[in-house]
């Protein structure tokens, strides 16, 4: 209803893709970890080349890793890469 388009899981020839949200501007590709760190996921996002079904794509592009904390359970750092 709000016009974005949230996929979650989405399968790619080198993993998943935990969440995908796709605004008329924006595309945020975000890959969440526990009790890892907010690096390793941009890294695995990176290292997957989850971006590049977006490559040609004219919105701009954000990485977003986030890590989760079982100990504290909250956010414990998230890192964002503008692409």
């Amino acid at each position: 209803m709000l016009g974005y388009n949230v996929q979650v899981e989405q399968a790619t020839s080198q993993g998943r893709m935990d969440i995908t949200v796709q605004t008329e501007d924006y595309v945020y590709i975000i890959e969440l970890k526990l009790d890892k760190t907010a690096e390793e996921a941009l890294r695995q996002i990176k290292d997957n080349q989850y971006a590049r079904p977006f490559q040609t794509d004219g919105r701009k592009l954000y990485l977003i890793g986030v890590n989760f904390s079982s100990e504290t359970r909250t956010v414990e750092k998230w890192v964002i890469e503008e692409r």
